[in-house]
């Protein structure tokens, strides 16, 4: 028995996010076929001749997309990583592709053995909008104060109870999340907001990006994402911020 090892690039643009929901999956509803790890435990199975299981680091939502998300399964198969990997990103849509494929510990585990994972939220901040990228940023037109909005940020950095940027969710999660590193980084019209921590709740990267926003913008005073984190209370965060402009980066 082997421990496959994939990291995965995606466009999540055409798909319900990366899980398979029990329910759908039985149906085999539309939902169920348009999420990434159908697609790809199809085409395992198709080259494999057998049943596979992908375990994820990381559950992105309808719309998000990746660029180094990671997942693994085990299985007897001898085939070279060369050819498996060929064989999959020739059967896979122009959407979805491996990035790599290693052989890993018999107890490697993608989502129990990540130490932590890396988002970037991007945005266009510009008069008008883009028809190219329509897809992977976040048309806002208003303008940002970019330094305030790199100040606010710095306040999330560390362990805290980030209940107040949680939507909400139908499983219970701890609130408590460590941020390692927030960067606001700004090239021309584009604006990037990296965030990494040791895990994240529902939708608590959009929510940080759409508070950060009403932040830069000025609706929301100096100070603002201090007494916001403190209160726990969602209500008080800005807007949940739209799922195409977020990209699973990496994962450490």
């Amino acid at each position: 028995m082997r421990n496959f090892k994939l990291e995965i690039e995606y466009d999540g643009s055409a798909y319900h996010g990366w899980q398979v929901q029990n329910g759908l999956k039985a149906k085999q509803s539309y939902h169920s076929t348009r999420t990434i790890q159908h697609i790809l435990e199809k085409k395992l199975k198709k080259i494999l001749r057998e049943e596979v299981h992908l375990i994820v680091a990381g559950r992105t939502d309808a719309g998000v997309h990746a660029l180094g998300q990671i997942a693994n399964f085990k299985s007897a198969s001898q085939m070279p990583l060369f050819r498996l990997q060929w064989a999959l990103n020739g059967l896979l849509p122009d959407d979805i592709k491996i990035r790599s494929i290693k052989y890993a510990a018999l107890d490697f585990n993608s989502r129990f053995s990540a130490k932590s994972k890396v988002y970037r939220y991007t945005i266009l901040n510009r008069g008008y909008s883009s028809p190219l990228m329509r897809n992977q940023v976040y048309f806002f037109h208003y303008p940002l104060d970019i330094r305030l909005m790199r100040k606010e940020a710095r306040v999330l950095l560390g362990k805290h109870s980030f209940k107040a940027f949680q939507a909400t969710d139908t499983r219970k999660r701890n609130p408590l999340k460590t941020i390692k590193a927030v960067k606001i980084s700004k090239s021309g019209s584009l604006i990037n907001i990296d965030i990494e921590g040791d895990g994240f709740l529902y939708n608590m990267v959009r929510n940080i990006v759409g508070t950060l926003l009403e932040i830069g913008r000025g609706k929301f005073a100096a100070g603002s994402m201090r007494k916001i984190l403190v209160s726990g209370k969602r209500s008080l965060a800005g807007p949940t911020a739209p799922a195409r402009g977020l990209c699973l980066l990496k994962v450490r």
